[in-house]
């Protein structure tokens, strides 16, 4: 069982990437901020008594049910009531996320650059994460497992509700898509 100090740290420890990956799947900030704290009080009520081990899968599938639910809600209000602003507003705006401030967060050696490093670095950020929004929604849920949370490809596969396979296909096309748009960017390994 997960004591209250270890149910709080992961929680600290998960809100800005799953905030993040919220935000990539419903591109509303607002949305996104309450499917993840929908996301942690399910956690806590449900599965507090859960061993910490299983809390990162647990969350994980918890907030790929609350994005599947947002949208089926959404689906269900379109069908109701049509919201004419969405007519006037750009898709894709992400909002207020600062990728500096992520940055800085996990300790990176942003000190010891210039500033021409610092600006070069944020703009190739900016660039990856707007080709990682573009990606197929299971895409990009795949990629973002692997990769940005690092859970394993059965860890992954529990999340998403697929088999491995499905995991694996995901990942690799999610990657060469990346990597074509990047290196017709300019930006290589």
């Amino acid at each position: 069982m997960a004591t209250d100090k270890e149910l709080s740290d992961f929680l600290k420890s998960v809100e800005k990437r799953a905030w993040k990956r919220a935000v990539y799947a419903v591109r509303d900030d607002d949305a996104a901020l309450d499917i993840v704290q929908d996301t942690m009080i399910r956690l806590s009520e449900k599965y507090a008594d859960r061993p910490a081990a299983e809390l990162p899968l647990l969350f994980q599938r918890i907030l790929s049910n609350a994005t599947m639910d947002w949208f089926r809600r959404q689906k269900v209000r379109n069908q109701v009531v049509r919201n004419f602003s969405e007519f006037e507003t750009a898709v894709g705006n992400d909002g207020d996320f600062d990728i500096l401030e992520t940055l800085e967060a996990l300790g990176g050696p942003l000190q010891s650059e210039s500033a021409a490093e610092s600006v070069s670095r944020a703009q190739i950020l900016q660039m990856i994460e707007a080709e990682v929004a573009l990606l197929p929604g299971r895409q990009r849920e795949a990629f973002l497992l692997r990769y940005w949370e690092e859970l394993d490809v059965a860890e992954t596969a529990a999340s998403m509700g697929c088999s491995e396979g499905s995991v694996k296909t995901h990942c690799s096309r999610a990657v060469h898509a990346l990597a074509k748009a990047l290196k017709a960017k300019g930006i290589t390994t």
